[in-house]
């Protein structure tokens, strides 16, 4: 059992941050592509009201794949593919922090909670402009009619404009209705959702797989009990944080502008119930990200070892 806590920890300084960036590019590319269909049809669920096009999260997905087909399921996946640079912004505020946090305090909850939470503070400043624009153009299709912005098919063709022709459309659109602040609404719940959501996440990480290495033989991989432990953390933080991330969509969607009076609205006209919309396929979605994070995360700083330290360690 002790053995299992001297796994050796590649640290910041350990790395080759050429390879570090571009093999992280590549999974967080790869991870985003996976999961992109649950997020989108997480949004559709969150900014519904009640159950007015979907009843669930599978009814959701099937109806999606019938009336739009898969490009359906990937609506604003190229737009979104732009926090690609909030996810690097991320990894490299979290090991920071983190290493400034080990001059301070040795506690592993601690230095995970603040980096954690550091972390997202940094990324969510990038990525809120992109989701903003991401998500008008995931509610096209079937669920134009609940986003205050709409895509109209070219003048000259009469079919639908290009991609970038639609995210130009879209971001003009925002723009011209709220200006350059329109970019950042909902910037406040998004804090308050993720900030919390990753914080929480890497604690519960830690514990989750503290608690399974107790339970485990003493020769199961410790990449085996991380890879258990990441969806655990995952489905946790995102119980927690759900209602928030309901009210983050609403405000970003619908175009509100008071978090506090979005919240009671939908208190009031769907329940405590209404809180949970969303959160099966924010699950779903998170499941494999932290699976493949966690494994791909190990992974990928293992690869990115500086070449004079490779023959020192031993894993």
């Amino acid at each position: 059992m002790q053995q299992k806590r001297n796994i050796q920890i590649i640290e910041w300084e350990d790395l080759d941050k050429r390879k570090f960036y571009s093999f992280g590019i590549f999974m967080t590319m790869t991870i985003r592509a996976t999961v992109y269909p649950a997020t989108l049809i997480r949004t559709r669920l969150q900014v519904q009201k009640g159950k007015s096009l979907y009843s669930g999260t599978f009814d959701a997905f099937f109806k999606i794949l019938r009336a739009e087909g898969v490009r359906g399921l990937y609506r604003g996946f190229m737009v979104n593919t732009f926090t690609l640079i909030s996810g690097q912004a991320y990894i490299t505020t979290y090991e920071l922090v983190r290493k400034y946090v080990s001059q301070y305090s040795e506690d592993n909850t601690v230095k995970s909670l603040v980096a954690g939470g550091s972390a997202s503070l940094v990324a969510q400043s990038i990525t809120v402009p992109i989701d903003v624009v991401s998500q008008q153009l995931m509610m096209q299709g079937q669920g134009q009619h609940l986003t205050r912005f709409r895509l109209s098919s070219d003048s000259e063709t009469g079919k639908p404009a290009k991609v970038f022709g639609q995210t130009r459309k879209i971001m003009a659109q925002i723009f011209a209705a709220d200006g350059f602040r329109g970019f950042y609404r909902g910037y406040v719940a998004s804090l308050l959702t993720y900030i919390p959501n990753s914080a929480v996440w890497w604690p519960f990480y830690h514990f989750y797989a503290e608690q399974l290495s107790k339970l485990a033989p003493s020769d199961c991989p410790h990449l085996v009990l991380q890879a258990m432990a990441g969806p655990l953390a995952a489905a946790t933080a995102s119980t927690v944080t759900n209602p928030m991330d309901v009210v983050r969509a609403r405000v970003q969607v619908e175009g509100r502008t008071s978090v506090i009076e979005t919240f009671r609205q939908l208190i009031k006209e769907e329940g405590y119930w209404g809180t949970t919309k969303g959160l099966s396929a924010r699950i779903i979605s998170s499941t494999p990200t932290a699976i493949v994070m966690v494994v791909g995360y190990e992974t990928l700083k293992k690869l990115s070892l500086r070449p004079e330290l490779v023959d020192s360690r031993h894993w």
